[in-house]
C-alpha cells in the first residue's frame, strides 16, 4: 500500500476530474496495526454471527437493524428522520415529513431486496443497478436516472463544477472502472482478508461515484452485501452508517486523504475501527434484547388466557415496535375491544407505553426495546 498511487487528475474543459487507479491487484501493507485490527474485527464478527444463529426469531430483530441503518445512512446525506417515525405507517406521518420518510423507506426496501437477490445473483454491478433503482424510485432522486450509470459529470461539495470539493472520473470511464472493481470482488488469485477488500471496495466505489445520486447510500449498503456474499456475515446484522454518521468529518477526511496522498492504510484502519465499534455495539444490543425478551416472557404470564396473544403481539413488535389498536385487531384477528384490553394490560405491566396522550387514534410503543436502536 505504500507504493499505491490513488489516481491521476485529468484535465477536462473547465475543470479537473480524478481518475482512480485500478484495484484488481494485490495489496501489501507495512502497518502491523492493520493485522491487529483485522483480527479483532473478525473475532467480534464471529460473536455477532453466534447471536444471529442462537437468538430465536432473529429476523424480527434484524429488521430493526435495517431500520437503524437506513436512518443513519440517509442522515449522512442530510435527511432527518427518527426511528420512532420510520416504524409508523405513511398515514401516521405528518405530510411535511413524508418526503424524508419515503427516502428512508426506499433504503429499507433496497437493503431487503439486495440481500434477498444475493441468493440468485452474485455480487455484481448488475445487482447494484437493480438496488439503485429501488433506492431512488418515487423520491427526490427519481429524476436522476435510477438504476442507470451516469451519462454526465457529477461532483461532491460546492454549488457547481467550478467550486466542487471533489470531481469523480468522467462518465465515459465509469464502466471500465466498475468492471475492474467487480473483477476485484471475485478474483481468487488475490489473497486479501475480506474486511480489507471491503474497505478498499468502499473507497473505490465512492471515488468512482458511478450514479448521479445515491452513491453514498449505495456504497454503504455495498459493505454488508460484500460481507454476506463472502459468508463473513451469516445474517445482515452489521451496518456501518451509524459509525460513519457519528464520525462524519473523520469519514470524509479519511476518504479524501486516501485520494490526495495515496495513504490507503489510514483509510483501512479507520474502516476496521468502524467494524470493531459497530460489531461491539451489535453484540451489546443482542444481549439487551435477550434480557428484555426474558423479562417480557415472565411478565405476560400474569395475563392468563391473553398470554398467547401477548406473545404473538410482542414478537411482531420486535420488527415494528409501534402499533395502534386497529393494527393489533387486524394482525391478531381479534375484536377491537379485545385488542384494547390486551394493549391496556401490557401498558399496566409497563411493557408498552402509550405515546400520543390522545383518547382516540392512540399509538403504543415497545419503548425500552425501541430505545436500543436510538443509540
Amino acid at each position: 500500500m505504500k507504493k499505491f498511487k490513488a489516481g491521476t487528475c485529468k484535465k477536462q474543459l473547465e475543470y479537473q476530474s480524478f481518475v482512480p487507479s485500478l484495484v484488481n491487484r494485490s495489496f501489501i501493507w507495512e502497518d502491523k496495526k492493520i493485522d491487529v485490527l483485522n483480527s479483532e474485527a473478525m473475532r467480534l464478527l464471529g460473536e455477532l454471527n453466534a447471536y444471529a444463529v442462537l437468538v430465536p426469531d432473529v429476523n424480527f430483530f434484524i429488521q430493526m437493524n435495517v431500520v437503524r441503518e437506513a436512518i443513519a445512512s440517509n442522515m449522512i446525506e442530510g435527511t432527518q428522520t427518527g426511528v420512532d417515525e420510520i416504524v409508523l405507517s405513511q398515514e401516521e406521518i405528518n405530510p411535511e415529513r413524508r418526503d424524508d420518510w419515503s427516502e428512508v423507506q426506499n433504503y429499507i426496501k433496497a437493503i431487503n431486496f439486495s440481500i434477498d437477490r444475493l441468493h440468485k445473483l452474485p455480487l455484481s454491478v448488475h445487482l447494484l443497478k437493480e438496488t439503485h433503482k429501488i433506492l431512488l424510485s418515487g423520491v427526490r432522486g427519481k429524476y436522476k436516472t435510477p438504476g442507470v450509470l451516469r451519462k454526465s459529470q457529477n461532483w461532491i461539495g460546492g454549488s457547481s463544477l467550478s467550486d466542487a470539493f471533489f470531481i469523480p472520473p468522467a462518465w465515459e470511464e465509469v464502466p471500465d472502472l466498475l468492471n475492474d472493481l467487480e473483477k476485484f470482488w471475485h478474483n481468487k488469485q488475490i489473497y486479501l482478508p475480506i474486511l480489507i477488500k471491503t474497505a478498499i471496495t468502499h473507497y473505490q466505489f465512492e471515488t468512482i461515484h458511478p450514479f448521479l445520486d445515491g452513491n453514498g447510500r449505495l456504497g454503504r449498503l455495498l459493505v454488508v452485501l460484500q460481507l454476506i456474499d463472502a459468508q463473513t456475515l451469516i445474517k445482515p446484522t452489521l451496518y456501518l452508517s451509524a459509525f460513519f454518521e457519528k464520525n462524519k468529518a473523520s469519514y470524509y477526511n479519511a476518504l479524501t486523504m486516501a485520494r490526495e496522498t495515496s495513504n490507503l492504510e489510514q483509510w483501512v484502519k479507520f474502516f476496521l475501527n468502524g467494524i470493531i465499534h459497530t460489531a461491539k455495539d451489535g453484540v451489546e444490543v443482542f444481549k439487551q434484547i435477550v434480557l428484555l425478551r426474558q423479562e417480557y416472557d415472565v411478565k405476560i404470564t400474569a395475563l392468563g388466557i391473553r398470554t398467547k396473544n401477548a406473545q404473538k403481539l410482542l414478537l411482531s413488535m420486535f420488527s415494528s415496535p409501534i402499533v395502534s389498536t386497529k393494527r393489533v385487531e387486524k394482525n391478531l384477528g381479534i375484536s377491537f375491544s379485545s385488542a384494547n384490553r390486551l394493549l391496556k394490560s401490557l401498558v399496566d405491566l409497563k411493557i408498552l407505553k402509550e405515546m400520543t396522550g390522545f383518547s382516540r387514534n392512540r399509538l403504543f410503543v415497545l419503548n425500552e426495546y425501541l430505545e436500543l436502536f436510538k443509540k
